[in-house]
């Protein structure tokens, strides 16, 4: 299950995780990102333990908006470590995004 995330919780969500996070920038008006929302909790589901998920809603955190280059939506971020490590733009195929992300066996 996805976490919602805010600059204030984005810091410990996802930059001191211990485990690879899946950043899902969407917004409520965005039909693509309503698509792409049970492909991606399909995906955490398939990498238990391994891999987790929250989302950053940019129409109530544009500083985070920004400060990762989210010029469309939705985009996915995949971190490892504390750094970005993979994008996808756009509502994909489960296949493609977790080819994109690396994540394919």
């Amino acid at each position: 299950m996805a976490t919602a995330v805010s600059s204030d919780s984005f810091d410990l969500e996802v930059l001191q995780s211990d485990i690879p996070v899946l950043v899902d920038f969407w917004a409520e008006w965005c039909g693509p990102c309503h698509a792409v929302a049970p492909v991606l909790d399909r995906i955490i589901e398939e990498h238990p333990g391994e891999l987790k998920l929250v989302k950053v809603n940019i129409d109530e955190e544009h500083e985070l908006q920004q400060r990762y280059g989210v010029q469309s939506i939705p985009t996915m971020i995949l971190f490892k470590n504390g750094e970005p490590a993979a994008a996808v733009v756009g509502a994909q195929p489960k296949g493609a995004i977790e080819r994109s992300l690396g994540l394919s066996a």
